[in-house]
């Protein structure tokens, strides 16, 4: 096991803003987790009410999406994963999903969020033969993350990496979300996989209602929610070979049953969650 960290100095005191709502821990809440704020909440019974009422189901069929991606990757024969916008650890975390598998497994997370950072303690469990490494970088300047201390010490660019961008790409501006998959992909080598997972704009049955959701975070918070058309998601994919069956739903990407045990796990499987989501190979 990777205990590096245990020796690790104390970090400085972190500073939540817990007055403002943040994506990480409405995502939380949706998946009745402990690490959200009455900003937060305020926020994430908002998204139900303007626009998003499936709210936690989605939340939970995304979990779902990331448990079968990660073990197709290891299928696949991958064994070094890098997760850009990690989140809130939520147990199975990405690590526990492939290590469980292949125990030597190296799995290393990234995310600019405070909250993230004073959890970050939770994605340094690793099995004996494998490795875990938490990052504190920001997503949109990729050229940080690839030269961040530890990154290279941890994953081998010469192999096959499983690369997962899962709901993080629509709280970013458009033009620095292009730049992150680029300069991301353009690093990996051949056998690559890259997962993605963005809010649909035109899976909502009502235009009106994608719009008032994207609104949610604008006042009151650096964060701002756009969705995007299927055709403006494949752009993300160009020069990659889509696994079948493609760019999907997110709960119609290969779907079975998945025992996670985070939010209500029979919301999952009935409807169409907005997200596209789906995974390219580099060749």
């Amino acid at each position: 096991m990777d205990t590096d960290w245990m020796n690790e100095p104390p970090k400085p005191p972190v500073q939540l803003d817990t007055d403002k709502a943040h994506p990480a821990r409405v995502y939380d809440y949706f998946l009745d987790g402990k690490t959200n704020y009455p900003a937060d909440r305020e926020a994430a019974e908002a998204m139900i009410e303007r626009g998003l009422p499936t709210a936690r189901r989605d939340a939970r069929a995304s979990r779902d999406f990331m448990v079968r991606a990660a073990g197709y990757m290891v299928d696949q024969g991958v064994r070094q994963f890098l997760d850009i916008g990690t989140g809130i650890p939520t147990s199975p975390n990405l690590h526990e999903v492939v290590q469980e598998r292949a125990p030597e497994s190296r799995v290393v997370y990234t995310d600019n969020d405070p909250i993230v950072l004073a959890h970050s303690r939770a994605l340094h469990t690793s099995t004996p033969e494998g490795r875990t490494l938490y990052l504190h970088a920001d997503a949109t300047d990729p050229d940080t993350i690839l030269r961040a201390e530890g990154l290279r010490d941890t994953l081998d660019f010469s192999r096959p990496v499983g690369l997962t961008l899962l709901l993080l790409l629509h709280w970013l501006p458009t033009d620095a979300g292009v730049r992150l998959v680029r300069t991301l992909v353009d690093e990996l080598a051949p056998g690559s996989h890259v997962v993605m997972s963005y809010l649909a704009r035109d899976l909502f049955e009502d235009v009106g209602e994608a719009k008032k959701l994207e609104g949610t975070f604008v006042e009151g918070s650096t964060n701002q929610l756009r969705g995007a058309t299927r055709a403006e998601v494949e752009t993300l994919f160009e020069g990659l070979e889509m696994v079948e069956p493609g760019l999907v739903p997110t709960n119609r990407w290969r779907p079975q049953t998945v025992p996670v045990q985070v939010g209500n796990p029979a919301l999952a499987d009935s409807g169409v969650v907005p997200a596209w989501s789906g995974i390219g190979v580099k060749r």
